[in-house]
């Protein structure tokens, strides 16, 4: 029995041993690469919100509204496939009115006031993909002009995002490469075929500018707007360029 015990433990450190030498020791490492491209499509998310006392007279005045972006649509040339309605609500509206000599008050113990209907309140929003660019003051003027509520949003983006996205990400691999590369010379050493890669999430869909009324003067730089006062004119516009960025992390062997 004692001669046996030694065995079966040099047995097991050969097997620990021999296990720990086939796991492939590799050298991991990230990538990133940013590619710039200059927007050639807009999108506006445009508000148009009415209240009237009666629900019919709310309804006909938010339709006659959104009737007049879609003749601008059709003035600018925008094809109906890039035109929708992405959002319609209809909602009772209230206000409150505090009197001196009746208090109401709500379930918590706070005053409230008397409620009081104000009228039906109709909105929509229309979203409008504008692809000239070159148009987009005049367009932009006289969609302030047609009696939208609020502007919610004007996203600048680019039609080849796909391309750019794809060179970005081979961009990013041949950083990945160089670095671990770089890396392994350093000890003498070189990087084999690559065993793991994975590609991280990066958001890139372009810019945008959000919550504008449609009494707002925008100024436009880069990728920053600057809403200076209450006014019905737009300032020059200059779209910067969108950057695309890809980022990657990487596994080499390493020899």
């Amino acid at each position: 029995m004692k001669k046996f015990v030694p065995f079966v433990i040099l047995v097991f450190t050969l097997g620990a041993f021999a296990q720990d030498n086939s796991k492939p020791v590799t050298i991991d490492v990230s990538g990133t690469a940013e590619v710039e491209i200059a927007p050639d499509e807009v999108i506006f998310s445009l508000d148009v919100t009415n209240t009237e006392s009666e629900l019919q007279k709310a309804k006909s005045a938010n339709d006659a509204v959104v009737a007049k972006i879609l003749a601008l649509t059709k003035r600018f040339s925008i094809s109906a496939q890039d035109v929708k309605t992405d959002y319609i609500s209809v909602e009772k509206k209230f206000e409150f009115i505090r009197e001196k000599d009746v208090k109401i008050y709500d379930e918590d113990g706070d005053e409230v006031g008397r409620k009081e209907f104000k009228g039906y309140e109709v909105s929509k929003t229309v979203i409008v993909r504008l692809r000239d660019l070159t148009r987009f003051e005049d367009f932009f003027s006289e969609v302030v002009n047609a009696g939208v509520s609020e502007i919610n949003s004007v996203k600048f983006q680019t039609s080849k995002l796909r391309e750019m996205k794809d060179r970005a990400r081979g961009l990013a691999m041949k950083a990945a490469y160089e670095k671990a590369s770089a890396m392994a010379g350093a000890i003498g050493q070189t990087i084999g075929k690559a065993v793991s890669v994975v590609e991280v999430d990066n958001s890139n869909r372009g810019y945008s500018l959000s919550g504008l009324n449609s009494n707002s003067n925008m100024t436009f730089g880069s990728f920053s707007p600057e809403i200076v006062s209450s006014s019905e004119s737009v300032a020059t516009f200059a779209p910067g360029a969108i950057k695309v960025e890809a980022s990657v992390k990487v596994s080499f062997l390493l020899k």
